[in-house]
């Protein structure tokens, strides 16, 4: 059965988000793995803005449960991958590696989506109302 936490991660902006890390012990993925996964993917699709603070490691470890070699792990790889930068004791941010335009964009594309989703607006209609707006919007 996975073990899930709620981790308060400060915003550079926006103050503090609380954010859902589903960690699965009996997964054959092992748990850096899985930190690692589940922070890439909310700072691809914009939930994790460039600037974001992240726990410490070892308040992170601690909160999930983890061993601090795990989340550090988790970090080092990211931070290779370039999703995330170090700034010695000042802590751990979402580095910036595309332009803030994009970064805005891919938010309210997933805020749009969510909301989608929750009023049962099929992908493919909510597809076509986006279509529908940018045509409306002109040339870019």
């Amino acid at each position: 059965m996975p073990r899930s936490t709620r981790v308060s991660i400060r915003e550079r902006r926006e103050g503090r988000a609380d954010v859902l890390i589903e960690i699965d012990p009996d997964s054959a993925v092992p748990p850096y793995e899985q930190v690692r996964g589940r922070l890439a993917a909310m700072i691809g699709d914009g939930r994790l803005p460039v600037g974001t603070r992240l726990p410490p490691v070892r308040q992170f470890a601690g909160e999930l449960g983890l061993a601090v070699n795990t989340v550090a792990r988790a970090y080092r790889e990211l931070e290779s991958a370039g999703l995330l930068r170090t700034r010695g004791r000042h802590g751990t941010f979402v580095a910036p590696g595309r332009d803030d335009a994009t970064d805005r964009l891919q938010r309210a594309a997933v805020r749009y989506a969510e909301e989608a989703v929750r009023l049962g607006v099929p992908p493919d209609r909510a597809l076509a109302l986006v279509r529908a707006a940018l045509d409306a919007a002109g040339p870019a």
